[in-house]
C-alpha cells in the first residue's frame, strides 16, 4: 500500500485537512486533477481549490467523490466536520479573486475614491465594513476584518509579491471613519510603502489626461496568465480575454506615465496625514470646549435653581 505524502505542514484549518484527504485518495487512484473534475462534472481549477482549502465543496459533490475514489464515506464525515462559516470569509463573488490574488505574482492596482483592500490599515477596514451590509453584526464584521487583513500578509514581507498601486487623489482625500481613521491610514501607507516590493503613486486631481473612473486590478500569475479585475456595487468581474487585458494594461501604463513620482507621492500622503491630524486635534479641541460649556451650563442651571431653606440644627 502506498504511504500518504505529507506535502504540506502542520495546520489548525480543518478545510484545508479535509482538502489534503481528498489529495490523497485522488493520487491513491492514479487521478489527476483534471480527471477528477470531469468524473465529478467541474473543472481542474475547482478541484484545485477544493484541495487547498480555499473553498468549499458542494455536499452533493463530496458524496460523489466519496463514491469515485472508494472512501467509503470519509470525506463526507470529514466535510461535515468543518466549520464552513468560519474557514470561508469572501463573498462568494469575490472569491475567485482572492484565490487568484493570493497566488499572483504582481498585482497593479488603480484604486478610485477609497483605499484598496491590501492598503487598508485595521481601522480604515473597520469604518469600510460598518458602514457596509455588515453593520450591526460585530461578528461578521470582525471576521471580514481578518478576511482582508489576512489577503494583505504576503505582500508585506520581504521578498513578497509585486505591488503596484496607483491611487487616485480622491481615495486619499475622501474621509471614511473621521479624522483620526484618516491619520493612522496615512500612517500605514507610508509604512508600507517602506517595503521594497511595493510602490505606491498618486494620480492627482490636475495634470491629468487619463481618465478613469472606476477601479482595477491588473494581475499576472505565476503560469503566465494575466487577468484584469473590476467591481460594480454588488459584484466582481474577472476577465483574462487578451484583448480586454491588453486594453486596460495600456490604459494603466499611460496613466502611469502621468502620476507622481514615489518621492512626491509620498509627500503627497505626508501633507494629508498632517491635515488629518491637525483636524482630529480640531476635533478633541472643539468636544472638551463643548464639554466644559456644558458643565458651565449644570453649574449656572443649579445657582439659578430654587433656593431650598436648610433646617437649623438645634431649633
Amino acid at each position: 500500500m502506498s504511504h500518504r505524502r505529507a506535502k504540506q505542514g502542520p495546520t489548525a484549518s480543518s478545510a484545508v485537512m479535509f482538502g489534503e484527504e481528498l489529495r490523497f485518495y485522488r493520487e491513491m487512484l492514479g487521478c489527476t486533477q483534471e480527471e477528477l473534475g470531469k468524473l465529478l462534472h467541474c473543472n481542474r481549477t475547482n478541484i484545485t481549490r477544493y484541495e487547498s482549502g480555499k473553498r468549499r465543496m458542494p455536499a452533493d459533490s463530496v458524496e460523489d467523490a466519496d463514491r469515485v475514489l472508494k472512501t467509503g464515506g470519509l470525506l463526507k464525515r470529514l466535510w461535515d466536520r468543518v466549520d464552513w462559516d468560519a474557514e470561508v470569509e469572501h463573498p462568494d463573488w469575490f472569491r475567485d479573486h482572492a484565490d487568484m490574488e493570493a497566488e499572483a505574482a504582481a498585482v497593479r492596482v488603480f484604486q478610485y475614491g477609497f483605499m484598496h483592500g491590501l492598503l487598508q490599515c485595521r481601522d480604515y477596514a473597520r469604518a469600510m465594513f460598518e458602514a457596509g451590509d455588515a453593520a450591526g453584526n460585530p461578528k461578521l464584521v470582525e471576521e471580514r476584518i481578518a478576511a482582508r487583513l489576512a489577503r494583505q500578509q504576503r505582500f508585506l514581507e520581504p521578498g513578497g509579491p509585486l505591488l503596484l498601486a496607483v491611487l487616485d487623489e480622491s481615495a486619499i482625500r475622501s474621509v471614511v471613519g473621521g479624522p483620526r481613521v484618516m491619520w493612522r491610514q496615512m500612517e500605514h501607507l507610508l509604512r508600507v510603502a517602506e517595503f521594497s516590493n511595493v510602490v505606491i503613486q498618486v494620480a492627482p486631481f490636475t495634470s491629468r489626461r487619463t481618465i478613469i473612473n472606476t477601479s482595477m486590478v491588473l494581475l499576472a500569475m505565476p503560469d503566465g496568465q494575466h487577468w484584469v479585475y473590476s467591481e460594480s456595487l454588488d459584484r466582481g468581474y474577472p476577465s483574462n480575454v487578451p484583448a480586454i487585458v491588453n486594453g486596460h494594461q495600456r490604459t494603466y501604463d499611460l496613466l502611469r506615465g502621468e502620476v507622481l513620482s514615489v518621492c512626491d507621492s509620498l509627500a503627497l500622503i505626508s501633507d494629508a496625514l498632517e491635515g488629518y491630524r491637525h483636524d482630529e486635534q480640531r476635533v478633541r479641541r472643539g468636544c472638551l470646549a463643548q464639554e466644559q460649556l456644558q458643565r458651565h451650563q449644570r453649574r449656572r442651571l443649579h445657582r439659578n435653581g430654587p433656593r431650598i431653606p436648610r433646617r437649623r440644627s438645634g431649633a
